[in-house]
C-alpha cells in the first residue's frame, strides 16, 4: 500500500480536546501520535469544536473541511469519537477506522441524547460498505457503557474485535495493541 497518501486522524471523545493542546495530548493520543509519524504517516489531532456535548452537526463537517477525511484517512475514534466515525463513514469514504470504547446507543446520557448521533436508525451496511476495514477495541470493565453495547457494534460492522477484561474506558498513557493493528493494515 501507498502509505504516502495515508493520514490518520484522530477523533477525542466529548469533554476531551479542551483547547490547551487537548487531543493531542489525550490518553494514548500522543505515544501512538510519534508511533505514526515515525512510520512517515501524515496525522491529525485537532481539537474539535463543542467538546462538551461532540454534536454530530458540528463534528462531521469539521471532520471532512477541517482535518480533510477522506478515502486516504484512517479515523481513530476514541468514544464520542467513535462515534463520529461511524456516522462519518456512513456517507462518505474511508480507508478504514480504528474504534476504541465505541457503543451505538445514547444509553440515557443527557448529552449523548443531545449530540445528534442516536436520532436515526444506523446504516451499517454502508458504514461497512465505505472502508475497506474496521478494528474495534472495547474492555468488559468500561464504566460508561455496557460490554453489550461493543459487542453489538462488532456483530453490525463485523469489526476485528479485541475484547479486553482491565482497560476500562481505554484512558491508558500508551496503546501499542492500536498501533500494531494499524501497521499491520498498512503493509
Amino acid at each position: 500500500m501507498d502509505t504516502q497518501k495515508v493520514n490518520i486522524i484522530f477523533l477525542h471523545g466529548n469533554n476531551s480536546g479542551d483547547g490547551d493542546g487537548g487531543a493531542a495530548h489525550d490518553y494514548w493520543f500522543p505515544s501512538a501520535k510519534s508511533a505514526f509519524e515515525a512510520m512517515g504517516l501524515r496525522v491529525i489531532a485537532k481539537d474539535f469544536p463543542d467538546p462538551k456535548v461532540a454534536r454530530m452537526s458540528i463534528w462531521l463537517p469539521f471532520l471532512k473541511d477541517v482535518c480533510g477525511a477522506d478515502e486516504h484517512s484512517i479515523l481513530i475514534g476514541h468514544s464520542s469519537g467513535a462515534i463520529a466515525a461511524m456516522r462519518y463513514a456512513e456517507h462518505n469514504h474511508i480507508l478504514g477506522s480504528v474504534l476504541v470504547g465505541a457503543y451505538y446507543t445514547d444509553t440515557g446520557d443527557r448529552y449523548e441524547k443531545m449530540s445528534g448521533y442516536f436520532d436515526k436508525p444506523w446504516d451499517w451496511r454502508a458504514i461497512r460498505e465505505h472502508q475497506q476495514w474496521i478494528v474495534q477495541f472495547a474492555s468488559v470493565d468500561d464504566p460508561y457503557f455496557p460490554t453489550e453495547e461493543p459487542r453489538h457494534v462488532s456483530e453490525a460492522l463485523h469489526t476485528e474485535y479485541h475484547e479486553y477484561t482491565n482497560r476500562g474506558h481505554f484512558f491508558d498513557l500508551d496503546f501499542p495493541e492500536l498501533v500494531e493493528e494499524v501497521k499491520r493494515k498498512l503493509i
